[in-house]
Order: C-alpha cells, then structure tokens, then sequence
C-alpha cells in the first residue's frame, strides 16, 4: 500500500512539473529571443559605428590632404561631409576646420555658429573646450565683456583642460573692456599657474610690466596676436588624424598622434 501511495504521489509531482515546465517554456524561450536579439542589436550597431568612424577617418584625412594641396573648395566639401558623421569626434573636428576656413574669410559670426557646433558634438571636454576658446577667441575684438566673460569663465576652472588659455583670453578681454586693474590680476595669476606653459608665462610678464609702465592701451593688441590656439586634443587609437589636418585661423598647425573616434 505505501509503494502504491508513493508511486501515486511521484505521478501528481511528475504532472505538476510537467504543468509549471508547460507554462515557464514560453518565458524562457521569449527571455531567450530577447537577448538573442539584444546581442544582434549591439553587434549591429557596433558594425555600424566602426564603418561611420572609418569613413569619417578617410574622408577627414582626404580633406586635410586637398587643404594641404590648395583645394579649398575641396577640402571644405570633404569636411562638410564630415561634420554630417555619426563619429562625434570627427564631426566636432570638422565643423572646427569649416570654421577656421570662414575665419580665413573673416567671416566671424558664421566661424563662432560653426565652433559653437563643435562644442556642442565634442565627445569631451578635451575637443569641446577647444572649440570653446576657438569661439571666445574669435570674439576677443567685438563681443561685449559679459558674453566673453560668460564664455570664457567656465574654462578657467581648475579641472578644466585650457584653463590657462582661457585665463590669458579672459585678461585680454578685460583690457579690452577697460578694467586694467582685473586684467593685471589674471596676468599675475598666470605667472604663478604650475602647468602654464612657460611662453604663455612670459606674455604674462610682459603684459604686466606694460600695464605698470602705462602702455595698456597698445597691450591688447600684442598679446591677442600672439597667442596660439591650442589645437584639438587627440582621442585614443586606432584611428590616425593626417598630418596637417588641425588648422586654426592662420593655417595648419602641428599634427596629432591620434585620432578621434
């Protein structure tokens, strides 16, 4: 009797099992499906995201390549391409160069839209803030003092990567607004910074030495032609910018290791 009760209740735990395996089958093949899918989605687009970087590397390259050759009209075509891609990097590199090309033609306002777009697609601050100062650079001689210091302030904190640029640009548009005092303020700052770069250290002592002589009025004018544009900062491999490919206003500038993504 005790074998006929356990061989019944194996039966009922056998059909209940079968019962749940029943109505579990259809979760587990949808939860199955789902990642299947997921996976096929992130390798698709992953697939996807290779090839826009990779044309967008070429295309680049090619551009700086007819830059470096004279075509302009070229090398702003291929750029133009570009800053349509869907690789951030490249796209916030190209819409700096079209706007380095519109400052060629002294075309300020189209230039600023343009570095202000870079800005915007930037990856990270590295590229973004370049495109940043490129904008408030481009601005030193007619923007009012509140735009410049609205753009510029930000870029003068301690984690940001042109501090020290921005700082020197910030100074220049206080004398320019008039405020000599704030200006040699900024400039004594900038003697001290640990990381500043040692010419822009010197255009900070002569700047001072020419406000105490009394010679601010001509300041402006000297310390804003020598500074230099920092270039877009390079991202990590693979991709390679081509030599020649960073332009600022007046023309190519040094050539990045690496490239953006």
């Amino acid at each position: 009797m005790t074998d006929l009760f356990e061989e019944v209740e194996e039966q009922l735990r056998s059909d209940r099992y079968q019962a749940l395996a029943r109505k579990a089958l259809p979760w587990l093949l949808a939860v199955a499906a789902a990642a299947l899918i997921a996976a096929l989605a992130y390798w698709g687009w992953d697939a996807w995201r290779s090839r826009a970087v990779a044309t967008a590397s070429e295309q680049y390259q090619a551009a700086g390549e007819a830059f470096i050759g004279g075509d302009l009209a070229k090398a702003r075509q291929l750029w133009t391409d570009v800053s349509k891609s869907q690789a951030a990097g490249y796209k916030s590199l190209a819409l700096m160069q079209l706007g380095a090309l519109q400052l060629r033609e002294n075309k300020t306002e189209e230039a600023v839209k343009l570095f202000d777009q870079a800005a915007e697609a930037a990856p990270d601050e590295l590229i973004g803030d370049t495109a940043r100062l490129k904008s408030a650079f481009a601005l030193l001689d007619t923007a009012p003092y509140k735009d410049l210091e609205a753009r510029l302030t930000p870029l003068t904190k301690q984690d940001r990567p042109y501090r020290v640029q921005a700082r020197e640009a910030l100074a220049v548009a206080k004398l320019m607004a008039g405020d000599t005092a704030g200006a040699r303020g900024d400039f004594t700052v900038i003697q001290q910074m640990l990381d500043a770069p040692e010419g822009v250290r010197e255009r900070a002592r002569a700047a001072t030495a020419l406000i105490d002589s009394g010679s601010a009025k001509a300041l402006p004018a000297v310390v804003k032609a020598a500074m230099a544009l920092p270039p877009p900062m390079a991202l990590p491999p693979p991709m390679v910018v081509p030599p020649g490919a960073v332009l600022g206003p007046q023309g190519p500038a040094q050539p990045q290791a690496n490239g953006p993504q």
